[in-house]
C-alpha cells in the first residue's frame, strides 16, 4: 500500500518503514461473523484499514484472514493486500504472532517494523498507531503495546469461589478503597508495534517471546479502545460512533507505562 503523503508527512527512510498487519479469524463464539459485521455503515475491518493508512509511518497494509466475508470487505480497499490465513493458524490455539509472521513471509515484506492490529477493534485513539511507533523509535525498544488501567477489575479485588460457594481472595490484602490500589494496566488490544527481528523470535514455551526483551507500553484511558467480542460491544461501538461522528475523537495525552 502506497499511502499518499499529507502536508504533515515526512519522507520515510528504509529504517523507518512500518507495515501494518490486520488479523481476523472466521471463528467467533461470542459474536459469529463479527469481523465482517457492518458497523455504522462500514465493515468493522474497514476502521483498522483506514486508521493504519492514516499513520505517518505505515506504508503497507496487509489483512490476514481465513474469513471470506472479511477478505471480501478488505479487498474493497485497493491499497490493501489480503492474505489467506492457513487453517492451522486460524484455530483457537493458534498464536497471533504466528499468523502475522505468515503474512509477512507471504508478502515478502521487508519492513523493519510491524504493526499488529486486530480486525475486531474499530475504535482507537486517533494517533495511537503513531504514538506506538514513535516510542519504538525514541526508545530503541523491541516492542510497544497499548494498555488501559485495570480499574475496578484489579487483581486485589478478585476472588475464587469453590464448589461450596466459599469465597477466597486471589491476593490476600487489606485494600478496600479504589484509590489505594496499586496502579496496574492491562493490554487493551489497541496496537502492538514490534521490530521485525523480535517478531521472528520464537521460543518454545514462551508465547510472548516475539515481543522481545525490551517491552514498552503506552497508556490509553479506560474505554478509549473498543473491541467487538459480543453483541453488547457492538452496541457500545455503535453508540460511540453515533455520538462522536468518528472513532478518532478520543485523543488521550501520551503517557508511558
Amino acid at each position: 500500500m502506497n499511502v499518499q503523503p499529507t502536508q504533515d508527512s515526512i519522507p520515510l527512510s528504509p529504517l523507518d518503514r512500518a507495515t501494518a498487519v490486520i488479523i481476523g479469524r472466521a471463528g467467533s463464539k461470542g459474536l459469529p461473523g463479527k469481523n465482517s459485521v457492518i458497523l455504522h455503515g462500514k465493515p468493522i475491518v474497514a476502521y483498522s484499514i483506514e486508521q493504519a493508512a492514516l499513520s505517518k509511518w505505515v506504508d503497507q497494509v496487509v489483512v490476514s484472514t481465513d474469513c471470506k466475508a472479511l477478505a471480501n470487505a478488505a479487498s474493497e480497499y485497493l491499497d490493501c493486500e489480503v492474505v489467506e490465513r492457513p487453517a492451522e493458524l486460524a484455530s483457537d490455539h493458534a498464536t497471533v504472532d504466528a499468523a502475522v509472521r505468515q503474512a509477512i513471509e507471504y508478502t515478502q515484506d521487508t519492513s523493519p517494523i510491524v504493526v499488529i492490529l486486530y480486525a475486531n477493534v474499530p475504535i482507537r485513539p486517533a494517533n495511537l498507531i503513531d504514538r506506538a511507533i514513535d516510542k519504538l523509535h525514541q526508545t530503541g525498544a523491541d516492542s510497544v503495546q497499548s494498555y488501559a488501567p485495570v480499574g475496578k477489575y484489579h487483581p486485589y479485588w478478585e476472588s475464587s469461589i469453590d464448589d461450596n460457594g466459599c469465597v477466597k481472595a486471589y491476593f490476600e490484602n487489606t485494600v478496600y478503597r479504589r484509590q489505594d490500589l496499586p496502579e496496574l494496566f492491562i493490554p487493551d488490544g489497541g496496537v502492538i508495534a514490534v521490530r521485525r527481528d523480535s517478531l521472528f523470535q520464537v521460543v518454545e514455551g514462551q508465547p510472548h517471546a516475539f515481543l522481545g526483551t525490551d517491552r514498552r507500553g503506552i497508556e490509553n484511558p479506560h474505554g478509549a479502545v473498543v473491541d467487538i467480542d459480543s453483541p453488547f460491544d457492538l452496541v457500545v461501538a455503535e453508540t460511540v460512533l453515533a455520538t462522536s461522528g468518528t472513532s478518532a475523537r478520543i485523543t488521550p495525552t501520551p503517557q508511558g507505562v
